[in-house]
């Protein structure tokens, strides 16, 4: 599930730009060899990230809750990688071509949002795998805390940022993205 997570991850960065089969060969790759060596060196308890005894390569051993971590930078790193390779989308930078890059529908975009937000509430504060006790129902509450002032606050950084820095336009879609 976490290694199919990695590769939706690189598929939304290289959309539109890809043949099918140059999306399957590179997420083969990814997810054949790529994927385990990372998870090996945070996950195993022996690995690069997390020596078992609270210590890595880079100094304190990995945490990562959920396996949002290495999942993540795994795609993440896919992604930038493979952004890299394809290129700029045909007449992105266009300024007559502008408006055929434009959102298409805000109000779905927003409520997309919200179905993956409401997913996250169940997925992180779950990734707890138990609540029968203080100490438990504590650390799902923090994730449930994370879980909504984390996006906020991203959010909150993009309507400055766009505030900010021209066109000066507040967007919604940034937000939610």
């Amino acid at each position: 599930c976490f290694c199919a997570t990695g590769a939706t991850i690189v598929s939304g960065a290289m959309a539109e730009r890809t043949m099918l089969k140059g999306f399957v060969m590179y997420t083969m790759l990814m997810t054949s060899f790529i994927y385990p060596v990372v998870v090996h060196w945070g996950w195993s308890g022996n690995g690069l990230l997390n020596y078992g005894d609270g210590k890595s390569i880079v100094g304190p051993s990995l945490i990562d809750f959920a396996g949002s971590g290495i999942v993540h930078l795994v795609g993440g790193i896919g992604a930038v990688t493979g952004a890299i390779f394809v290129g700029p989308r045909k007449g992105r930078w266009d300024a007559d071509k502008e408006s055929e890059f434009e959102g298409h529908s805000i109000p779905f975009c927003v409520l997309g949002t919200l179905f993956l937000w409401f997913g996250w509430y169940g997925f992180n504060p779950g990734s707890t795998a138990a609540m029968h006790d203080a100490d438990t129902a504590h650390t799902a509450a923090i994730a449930a805390i994370n879980t909504t002032l984390s996006p906020c606050a991203a959010g909150l950084v993009v309507f400055a940022l766009r505030r900010a820095l021209p066109p000066k336009l507040l967007d919604v879609g940034g937000f939610c993205n």
